[in-house]
């Protein structure tokens, strides 16, 4: 834990553990008596000059952090990481647990992009985009979403046409989160209509200030616009910034949603209630010796903890250089029912005050906002249901769904706005 040096550690790892743990003490806020999560939510409702000042402040942080050698535990040295592994970076994270670290608007980057581009980037890439990834100097999102394709991320329309050494998209996606203030982007797109629609994608790396991009917020049930619309319009990306092969991007963006499931599931809720939060209301409200509640709490504990040890095991994995497999359905999908039930736990347990509380309280939205954000954990990186196909085809072995669209050249399907020839 944060307050005591783990009896198992190694030499290095204590030293670690003290490092980081100075670090922190001197960089970090710790956590206050009643904050009611781990750290920045993914969806927290933020004006816009707040969104501003956190910004700055996740930036700071994060370049502090990269300049002590301690941001990408697991990374390669190579890259600006520290080439650690999993035991390390639990270390780190255990000592993190008491701090309030506003690293949230890192996560679609260091958890989805860094991975995909460490995995399929050219040398050239990871050369110029991780270090300052890593460092937090530059901001990304992930555009892979589209109004017509829906959980089919295949059947999106979003076209790449190929014009001397660059490619020209046009097209539209939807749900980016931090759009407005990414820096880069990882786009999928269509590059060849005449083959099946698994067969004819490409990833590129997209400059967001680039001509041609427009990006338009989405307001969200919890009041805040964290979610974007992002329009391609004769935008030029070159062509050196091609992840992995053309016309193979379903396996970049395989390799990218398998990470976005984990980093998914590792954020306890998309910015919910978690368990420590639940047990400070629990104790607050007088109702840590009510028996149903004490219940309730015990089983989200055990759930909480069961995700933390898949996490370590999908980290041990990516770690030993195997792509994340469908185990991280597994992670997305129980973490996903996880952060609903804590929310709704929570919810019950602050009873009135989870639904009217002083205007002059600011964080007195905290338990609302955590039940109406809980959904969009069952939605981000692939819906419950997709999981569910997953792990049943994959991991259970049952008979794939019937796909009479695979061998059908994509041109030739009647499939969102796309019209009969």
């Amino acid at each position: 834990m944060a307050d005591q040096t783990a009896v198992d550690d190694t030499t290095d790892q204590t030293e670690l553990r003290m490092r980081a743990r100075r670090f922190l003490d001197t960089n970090a806020r710790r956590k206050r008596a009643r904050d009611d999560d781990d750290g920045e939510g993914l969806f927290d409702e933020v004006d816009a000059v707040g969104e501003q000042e956190r910004i700055a402040e996740a930036k700071a942080f994060q370049g502090k952090l990269f300049d002590a050698h301690l941001a990408g535990i697991t990374w390669p040295r190579e890259h600006g990481g520290c080439g650690l592994g999993t035991a390390e970076a639990e270390v780190f994270n255990e000592e993190a647990a008491a701090f309030e670290l506003p690293t949230g608007i890192f996560l679609i980057g260091h958890g989805m992009c860094g991975p995909t581009l460490l995995a399929l980037g050219t040398e050239e890439q990871k050369h110029r985009y991780i270090p300052p990834m890593l460092r937090g100097d530059e901001i990304w999102c992930q555009l892979f979403s589209e109004p017509e394709a829906g959980s089919d991320v295949a059947s999106l329309q979003t076209r790449a046409v190929r014009d001397g050494d660059e490619w020209v998209v046009d097209g539209q996606k939807v749900w980016t989160s931090g759009a407005h203030y990414s820096d880069f982007g990882m786009l999928i797109a269509r590059t060849d209509p005449d083959v099946p629609k698994h067969q004819g994608l490409t990833m590129f790396i997209v400059d967001m200030r680039s001509p041609g991009i427009e990006t338009r917020p989405l307001r969200q049930i919890t009041g805040g616009a964290n979610f974007n619309e992002v329009f391609f319009t004769d935008a030029h990306v070159p062509h050196a910034n091609v992840v992995g092969t053309v016309n193979e991007g379903w396996r970049a963006a395989i390799t990218m949603l398998m990470n976005e499931r984990m980093a998914v599931a590792q954020g306890g809720g998309m910015g919910g209630a978690n368990i420590r939060s639940v047990i400070r209301l629990a104790r607050e409200r007088n109702l840590d010796h009510d028996p149903l509640v004490r219940q309730q709490i015990a089983d989200l504990w055990i759930r909480t903890t069961i995700m933390r040890y898949i996490g370590i095991r999908l980290r041990e994995a990516v770690k030993a250089g195997r792509v994340p497999g469908p185990e991280g359905s597994i992670a997305k999908l129980a973490g996903a029912q996880l952060g609903k039930d804590l929310a709704n736990v929570a919810l019950a347990i602050a009873g009135p005050q989870g639904q009217a509380w002083s205007a002059g309280d600011p964080t007195g939205n905290r338990w609302a906002t955590a039940l109406l954000a809980a959904p969009a954990g069952a939605i981000a990186g692939g819906t419950d249901q997709i999981q569910r196909n997953i792990i049943g085809e994959r991991v259970l072995g049952l008979p794939r769904e019937p796909q009479t669209d695979r061998t059908v050249p994509f041109r030739d399907l009647l499939v969102g706005t796309q019209q009969a020839s």
